[in-house]
């Protein structure tokens, strides 16, 4: 029985969408003619390889799931096979589960393909876009092993926690965006159109104005005029600094730079090391041979320098290097982390030590971010601040000119 994405009429005429379960797309719509619907379009949910042919998985379904949909799905699939439901029945119950059709249209692909008599990370392999190879080496850990309920309730607290890190970072970034675009929304309105209307009285006289004020003239001019080509081209650059940097090498000589930055090195090299360390935990964690652990988590880390360096430590680690050793070339690494894998190694739980360093490391960095996030806010409101007294010192000091002139 394989799983079917429909698109149908109703009775009123409105679209329906859904996923429906049978052995051909025949049935599926026999199924919605019962229903009294129209049936437009029946596609297989998935992608499948049959036959040496290969069909494409739907835009829909190539969109990577969120780290919330993730940890839900792990966190559901885990309380039911630990209830012990079979793996197709566990799948089908998550399905039902779900609220999102894309995410209830791969379980039930997947589970298409376990009925196939496919292994569950086999299945998972179907959708790498929603599943990664981390995810998809664990589970088949998992089923290698006969631990599978204990290596998905180990997944599901990393997702959960990669979720709640990702969602306090967004909510402590969240204020200070807000203050900087509505301080510059407020500078840049009075310099459009506040400004044009005070200072325009001084431009009659024979005065001669102070610097400050012919500065702030000067600048509200240049804004009224070239203000929405301006904004355009700041638009147009960030586009293209960011197509810059998806090609290899400005890519790699940014993040060169974002290494050895003054404030930036400390929050990459922890964000990376707390990311490889917190994946190669779970992957020693679930019974995946050391090296294959570091081949898997490599590629996690998003930090191109330190992935290449990575590389190379794990080529030494097979050549036979003790991982400490070899983590310690990589030169990137905070010592705590080394001397914990040395202690891991030394007393055989690797993997303790490996999720207790990346544990450390995350509140580490998180308490790093807070303080940068807390000190910002004064300082933008003191900016801010300094910006509006300049407004008004340039509006002021024509009038206080005047005033000593007529005494």
């Amino acid at each position: 029985m394989a799983a079917y994405e429909f698109v149908a009429l109703d009775g009123q005429g409105r679209e329906q969408r859904g996923t429906l379960e049978a052995d051909s797309s025949r049935q599926i719509r026999q199924q919605l003619r019962d229903r009294g619907w129209a049936p437009l379009k029946v596609d297989p949910a998935g992608d499948t390889r049959r036959s040496g042919r290969s069909v494409s998985l739907r835009p829909r379904l190539r969109r990577r799931l969120s780290a919330l949909d993730l940890a839900m799905i792990t966190r559901h699939l885990e309380t039911l096979i630990g209830s012990g439901l079979p793996i197709e029945e566990a799948l089908n119950a998550a399905a039902q589960q779900a609220d999102k059709p894309r995410v209830r249209s791969i379980l039930l692909a997947v589970r298409a393909r376990v009925l196939e008599g496919h292994a569950l990370a086999a299945a998972l392999g179907e959708f790498p876009h929603a599943f990664d190879d981390l995810y998809r080496a664990t589970v088949a850990a998992g089923e290698h092993a006969g631990h599978l309920e204990q290596v998905l309730s180990n997944l599901a607290d990393y997702t959960e926690r990669r979720q709640e890190s990702g969602q306090n970072v967004q909510m402590a970034l969240l204020y200070p965006v807000i203050l900087v675009l509505i301080s510059l929304l407020i500078v840049a309105g009075l310099l459009a159109y506040v400004v044009p209307e005070i200072v325009s009285v001084y431009r009659d006289t024979d005065q001669a104005l102070p610097l400050l004020t012919r500065s702030l003239i000067a600048l509200s001019d240049f804004l009224v005029s070239w203000g929405l080509p301006l904004l355009l081209l700041l638009v147009a650059v960030a586009f293209g600094c960011r197509q810059l940097l998806k090609q290899p090498g400005p890519r790699l000589r940014f993040h060169r730079f974002l290494l050895h930055a003054p404030l930036a090195q400390s929050i990459v090299r922890g964000a990376n090391a707390s990311q490889f360390a917190n994946t190669l935990a779970i992957l020693s964690a679930s019974g995946v041979p050391l090296v294959e652990a570091m081949r898997i988590a490599g590629p996690v880390v998003d930090h191109r320098v330190m992935r290449e360096r990575i590389d190379r430590a794990t080529r030494r680690v097979a050549e036979g290097t003790s991982l400490r050793a070899a983590l310690d070339e990589v030169g990137y690494f905070p010592p705590l982390m080394l001397h914990m894998v040395a202690s891991g190694e030394a007393s055989g739980s690797l993997d303790a030590m490996l999720a207790r360093v990346a544990r450390h490391l995350e509140r580490d960095l998180q308490r790093l971010v807070t303080v940068i996030l807390e000190l910002f806010k004064p300082l933008m409101l003191l900016i801010m601040g300094g910006l509006v007294l300049l407004i008004v010192l340039a509006i002021l000091l024509p009038i206080l000119n005047l005033n000593q002139l007529i005494a």
